[in-house]
Order: structure tokens, then sequence, then C-alpha cells
């Protein structure tokens, strides 16, 4: 660029003008450094004969952002960032002029300028300041409209308003046309690269939030991918039956966290901000003279005052409001740009809350109804202690169809049943109850276990279900220095019975499934329980439980049984069931254990 000395006795002539015209417009099609073409423009029009000095500003609404200016004596471009708030732009030539508020343009829709004498110009302005410093009387100035409801003032200073002539004004008008196109340009390159970020963005956070079903977790996961990746600030709202409640909120600057959290609980200027957006179901962007009352903006104390914009878009999903995403942004042009982006990032947002929130319900449905499916407790049985466990695999999120029961029988003894019904879901469900509470009934009335395995059988062959069922019943009765047991298998896994000095046996009967054919023979057998012997049930969740290696926990089964004994007879099955949960990284099934201790005479 050429220097500017001798500025006054060398006048901007038409060919040097066309010239360097010509360059701008090619730096301007070629160039994103609006800095580099600012400097050009500016050089340009400073070297206009009786040209004192350059200013130009940016503006939206009355939120003057920021200043640039060059002059005679100080030819180097100053630049100050401003973000201050003016009022909304009055018309041209009142006292109050020479902002982003003058004249867009002529009839024909080219940029107009308007001219002043400097008593006309508001002097509080920062821009006019500048320009009385440098000796200016007379200014031309071109207002032109630039991208997100923005608008581009340049003023031009001379030392007489005579100075102004016709090839002055033209020649502001063309810088004005250059700096229009120049911005529509930048604009769309930088959409299609914001598209690109917000794109890979989006996806990335799409991720974060779909990676886990625990509503806490999918929330915070929201707040720690937005800042500061999006804005300074986020708070994440959900809707709670006693009101917008903070869940989640993330401030780039880890002093202001507590301030931030803070605020958004509670805050009255903010909360009816939010219940404004929630109601009419459309995000806002607040700034300027909309933040005055609250927490944020210059007029502010504290953390607050760096805040220039305020976004908050409501979380909706499947037709439900659940709650509110908002922003804080310290550029108010951010917040601008952003604004669909946004909505995007918060159906997401509340997508995956949503998703969470519905998992968590149904998951405690499950639970809830699984338990409706077992015993509330187990007998007390003299010379016995019971123990069971029960695990949900809950990834499917279906009711499983494992069971177990206890029913106390004549002279002191029990019938220990459990099963499990091929299948997850409401018809296994169904099957579930079925299955336990037929033979419960039968068990109680006197049946033998061949009969209720027998009548059981027939009452799943008439249902016409396309499941099996497995179940094994054993009875122990007391009988000398412990008990006799005798037990039937439909199909299940066998029992391990525990002797009391640690070696473990297997009780293999071998018999059909039920539900799968009309007669059906089952396996039997009898053995006798020692003090301090454990017979061990469970259902094929503890058998094909996998470890990340592929390996299943049956291959184990009998030194994990062996080693629970170690800890005394309570808690014998839930200690079992826990070294399952913790052995297993794959396997859906769910996990039933019954256990049976013949006690230890004191």
């Amino acid at each position: 660029m050429e220097q500017h000395e001798g500025n006054a006795s060398r006048p901007a002539d038409d060919g040097w003008w066309s010239g360097r015209l010509h360059e701008l417009w090619s730096v301007a099609d070629r160039t994103q450094d609006v800095t580099g073409l600012a400097d050009l423009l500016y050089d340009m029009l400073l070297r206009m004969p009786g040209v004192l000095a350059v200013v130009g500003t940016r503006w939206s609404g009355g939120l003057l952002h920021y200043l640039r200016g060059v002059t005679r004596s100080e030819p180097t471009p100053s630049y100050v960032e401003l973000e201050r708030e003016y009022g909304e732009p009055t018309a041209p030539g009142a006292r109050h002029g020479a902002h982003a508020g003058g004249t867009d343009s002529g009839p024909d829709g080219d940029p107009a300028v308007t001219v002043h004498e400097m008593p006309e110009l508001d002097g509080d302005l920062p821009h006019v300041r500048f320009l009385a410093a440098a000796g200016v009387r007379g200014v031309a100035e071109c207002t032109v409209p630039l991208g997100q409801g923005g608008r581009a003032s340049f003023m031009v200073g001379t030392a007489d308003v005579s100075a102004i002539d016709g090839t002055l004004r033209t020649r502001l008008k063309q810088v004005a046309e250059v700096t229009v196109v120049s911005d529509r340009r930048i604009m769309a390159r930088r959409q299609n690269e914001m598209r690109q970020v917000s794109d890979a963005f989006l996806a990335e956070a799409s991720l974060q939030m779909d990676s886990s079903l625990d509503v806490e977790k999918t929330v915070r996961r929201v707040a720690r991918t937005a800042v500061p990746a999006v804005a300074e600030g986020c708070v994440l709202h959900l809707r709670r039956p006693d009101g917008l409640t903070p869940v989640a909120f993330a401030h780039m600057d880890a002093g202001e966290q507590q301030w931030l959290g803070e605020v958004a609980d509670g805050d009255p200027w903010l909360t009816d901000v939010l219940e404004r957006v929630v109601d009419g179901g459309q995000g806002a962007v607040l700034k300027g003279e909309e933040l005055v009352g609250g927490p944020f903006g210059p007029a502010s104390s504290g953390a607050g005052r760096a805040v220039r914009a305020l976004s908050v878009n409501p979380l909706m999903a499947r037709g439900r409001t659940l709650g509110t995403l908002t922003f804080l942004y310290h550029r108010v042009d951010m917040a601008e740009d952003a604004s669909r982006f946004l909505a995007d990032l918060a159906a997401r947002a509340a997508l995956a809350v949503d998703t969470s929130t519905l998992y968590e319900q149904r998951r405690r449905h499950v639970v809830s109804l699984q338990r409706h499916l077992l015993p509330r407790e187990l007998p007390r049985v003299p010379g016995l202690t019971l123990s069971s466990a029960y695990e949900v695999g809950d990834v499917s999120l279906d009711v499983g169809g494992d069971f177990y029961d206890a029913v106390p029988t004549a002279r002191g003894g029990v019938t220990l049943l459990i099963g499990d019904v091929c299948g997850r879901g409401a018809e296994a469900a169904a099957l579930t109850g079925l299955a336990r509470h037929t033979l419960r009934t039968l068990i109680e009335d006197g049946s033998t276990p061949e009969h209720a395995l027998g009548r059981l059988n027939q009452a799943l062959v008439r249902e016409g279900t396309s499941r099996f069922v497995t179940a094994l019943l054993a009875v122990l009765v007391p009988g000398g220095a412990g008990f006799h047991l005798r037990y039937w298998s439909a199909g299940h896994p066998a029992p391990l019975l525990r002797r009391a000095d640690g070696t473990v046996e297997e009780l293999t009967a071998h018999g059909d499934l039920l539900g799968v054919l009309d007669t059906i023979e089952y396996g039997s057998d009898a053995v006798r329980v020692a003090p301090g012997d454990a017979l061990v049930l469970f259902t094929d969740g503890v058998t094909e439980a996998r470890a990340a290696d592929g390996t299943f926990f049956e291959s184990g089964l009998r030194t994990a049984v062996a080693r629970q004994g170690a800890g005394g007879p309570d808690g014998f099955a839930g200690r079992l069931a826990r070294a399952v949960v913790r052995f297993r990284a794959a396997g859906a099934d769910d996990i039933a254990v019954l256990v049976a201790q013949a006690e230890v005479a004191a």
C-alpha cells in the first residue's frame, strides 16, 4: 500500500481512482480478510482532495459494535470495539444523526449520501467526537445494509462542507457498493463454513447426548459440549411439577460457574424470560435494551456485564415442552448467526432428554412389575436359612421370565421352586405369573411336584403359546441331622450342592420342557443335605453371563459357589448374583438365585 505523505498535493485523479477501485473489487472478490479490505478502502477515501478523516461504524438497531477510523495526521487505521447502546436511529439531519440510521438508499436503490455540518451531529457519539478531533467541519455520510440486519456507516470528513462535491459523493457511493457486495460474499462463504462446522458439531453433540440413557448425564453433556464451542455460557432447565429447574450449567470461565448456577436457580428476570419462551413455544434472542433489568448486559454488575446477548430455545420433543436451553454471548453477532443452529441443537437435546426420561420411567416400571412377579419375602423354615437374589438384565427394558418361590409344607419342610419363561416382554411376564402362581397354589393345596408340573404343562399347552418354560422343584424335609432333598427338573439347569467342607456337587436330573408336548417326563433324584450344606438353585442368566473375552460364567460357577460359603449363610444368593454381575460384560438375561443352607447346630 502506498504511503500517505503528500496526500494534499496529489489529487486522486480519475485514472488513479479507477485503478484503485479495480484493485478494491479484486480484493473484495477473493478475500475474507475484512481488515485488509477496510485498510485499502479507507486509504482510498483518505487520499481524496480535501479529506481530513474517514470513519466507519457498524450497527444493529441502536447498538454500536465498533468504530474504525483514519485521519490525515494518523493514517494508520484505529479500531475500537464498543458494543454500546445508543438508542434507535433517528432521521438523517437530526442532532442524533451520523450513525447507522441514515438513509440506506436513493430512489434507484443505490446507496445514498447525506451531507452534514458538524454542529448538526450528536457530539456524544464516539465517531462524531473522532471527526471533531480531526478538525472536520463537513461530513458526507453513506449508510448501507449488511447481513444479519446490521448496517455500516461511512463518514468522510472535510475542512468545510463546501469541499464535498459530486466527485466525492460518487466515490463514497462506489466504496459503499463494494462494501455491500463484499459483505454479501463474505457472509455467503462464512455461512457455508458455518453450516459445515455446525453439521459436524451437531453430529458430535448427538453422539455425545445419545451415548447415555441417564437423564442427568445427558443434560450435563449438552452443557459441556456447547461451551465454549457455541457460547460463553449455557444453562439447561427442565420442566418439573414445581416449575423450571436448572439441571445443568457451564461457563467458559470456571470462576463464574457458581455465579451462573445462582442466576439460573431462581433469578426473577430470567425465570420470566424462560416462562415466556415456554408459553410461546418459540426461541428468542435478547440484546441491548432487552437485557435491561436482568443480570446480564452492561447495566448489570459482576460477571453479567460481559454478556451482550442471550438466546433461549424451548426443548420440545414429541409434542411436549420439556424445558429450555439458554446460551450467553459476549458478542451479539454470535447469537444472531447461530439462531437456526441453536434451534436444531435444542431439538436434538430435547429428543435425547425425552428419550432418557422415557427410558428411566420404563426401567422403573419394569423393575416394579418384575418385583410383583416375585415373592415379597421368603418364609422362615426351622433349620434352614433361605436367601434369594434377582438382577434385571435391563437391556431391552422388557420384563424377564425368571421366577422363584418357597412354599412351607407339612412336617416343617419347604418346597423350593425356580423357573424361566423363554423370552421377554408382556407375553413372557404373563406366563411367568401363570407358572409361579400355578405351581405355588398346587403345592399349597397338597399336590405332589409331579402333579403340579403336569398341571402347569397342560395349562401352557392350552394357552397355545410359542414359548416354553423350564422349572425345577426341590422338596426339603427335616430328618435326623439335616434334611432329605428330593428334586424334579423340567429342562432347568441342574442345581448345585455346596458341602460344608467347600466341595461342590452338581445334582443332575434331565427332563422335558414345559409347554411343548402334551405328555412330558421329569428328571428326578434324591440326596441328603447335611448341616452346613447349601442347595443353590439358579436360572440360565447365571451360566450364560459372558465376560469381555468370551468366557462364560458357567466355567467358574462351581468355584464361585464354593467361595460364597466363607461369608456365612446370610446373603449367600445376593453375593453370588453380584459376582455374576461383576463378571459379565455381555448377556442381557435376568439372573435369579435361590439358596437354602442347612444350619449348623450351636
